[in-house]
């Protein structure tokens, strides 16, 4: 029989994921609304250290933490799901029709929501729900590995992928849309279409397959896993500022002196998200593990903001695209009268949206931040009426949502 104090660390842990979930979450839907209202979103990259200032640099560089965070506790996710009695043969079975959910919600939920059109665009966007649903669809046949083989390939995977940046995509002819899928971003022909590949599988499917490696530390007591969570995110963190200052592997994107001293931290800071490198991992995940641990102290309330965003991760992910796109779709009403019906009902700018769009369309980084604000006011009671539904209803259909 499982022990009270068991059951304390198992109300503890899941709490702690769910705040770092959540916080994470919040930190995407600021980087979203950045892509659907900053109006120079789609004239340069808030990391081009030419073009940028500060400010704009850590908006965007301060979400880098999201996928890598999501990522890793979806990995730790599994292995507690595997905990709670299941067979390796029913998390295989959960593992592909999740993988085979989300790769077909990222083709049709979240295609209408980039651009509020219902026609084909020219270019598809295969973006966080199909890296998700490829990484599931892949971690459905390694969970079959015992931990410490896994553990060792998925290590290798994170910190050796960086050593095929060289290779030159063109020697694989016809066959380069695998290369594409695996390691280098770009586009691909889909169902006849084409398809632009960001988030590239080898670095993704390591860092998942890490997090369930992970997941092992929460069969110890709090206080040993605690001190190893710490000791592997302070590892991870001092692991990334060696390799960074010799400046020699683990990011094919070397930091360079700038003019001013500022300006060389963010160079670097500024490592490569597509595809995630050595470097880029090991910045966002370090400082990320070691929360984690700090988290496994706290006991906040089942209602607290950060707890009820992690806890309807999906629902929120879906829901917060819309209600972005709505509000610029709303404001762009306002703003231009009856013209804004030539261009809302398409992808921004910034996501490769058609010429249509009005000279200087978007807003400043203050209206971004107060928008981003505001949307998380609208989020909050609609993904705790949503947690609330979940938990009322322990029916199989609705872990998918």
């Amino acid at each position: 029989m499982e022990s009270i104090a068991s059951k304390k660390t198992q109300n503890v842990r899941l709490t702690s994921i769910d705040m770092l979930r959540g916080l994470v979450m919040v930190v995407m839907a600021l980087d979203h609304t950045r892509d659907f209202f900053h109006r120079e979103a789609a004239l340069f990259s808030p990391t081009d250290l030419t073009r940028t200032s500060p400010g704009l640099f850590l908006t965007r560089w301060v979400t880098h933490f999201c996928l890598p965070v999501f990522m890793f506790c979806a990995g730790i996710g599994v292995f507690l799901w595997k905990q709670r009695g299941h067979t390796s043969g029913e998390l295989s079975r959960y593992l592909c029709t999740r993988g085979v959910w989300f790769v077909l919600l990222e083709l049709t939920v979240m295609q209408f929501a980039y651009d509020f059109n219902f026609s084909i665009p020219p270019l598809i966007l295969l973006l966080i729900l199909w890296i998700f649903g490829i990484c599931m669809l892949a971690m459905a046949a390694l969970v079959h590995l015992p931990l410490r083989p896994l553990l060792i390939l998925s290590l290798a995977i994170i910190c050796l992928h960086n050593l095929l940046d060289s290779v030159n995509p063109s020697r694989f002819a016809s066959a380069v849309w695998i290369w594409n899928l695996l390691h280098r971003p770009g586009v691909i022909p889909f169902a006849g279409h084409q398809a632009l590949i960001t988030y590239t599988v080898l670095p993704w499917i390591g860092v998942m397959a890490a997090g369930f490696c992970f997941g092992q530390l929460y069969t110890l007591e709090p206080a040993m896993r605690q001190k190893i969570m710490t000791r592997i995110g302070l590892g991870a963190s001092v692991a990334f500022l060696v390799l960074r200052m010799f400046n020699h592997y683990g990011d094919p994107a070397p930091w360079s002196a700038q003019k001013t001293i500022g300006l060389t931290i963010l160079s670097f800071l500024n490592c490569t998200k597509y595809p995630a490198s050595l470097d880029f991992v090991l910045m966002t995940l370090g400082p990320a593990i070691m929360l984690l641990a700090c988290l496994e102290r706290f006991t906040p309330s089942a209602v607290s903001p950060l707890v009820i965003f992690g806890r309807v991760p999906l629902f929120y992910f879906v829901l917060h695209f819309y209600l972005i796109h709505g509000l610029l779709a709303l404001m762009s009403f306002v703003r231009y009268g009856s013209a804004a019906s030539r261009f809302v009902f398409n992808r921004p700018p910034s996501m490769g949206g058609p010429a249509v769009f009005p000279t200087g369309f978007g807003y400043s980084l203050l209206v971004v931040y107060s928008v981003w604000l505001g949307l998380l006011l609208v989020l909050y009671p609609l993904c705790r009426w949503f947690a609330g539904v979940r938990s009322r209803r322990q029916v199989w259909w609705m872990s998918y949502l």
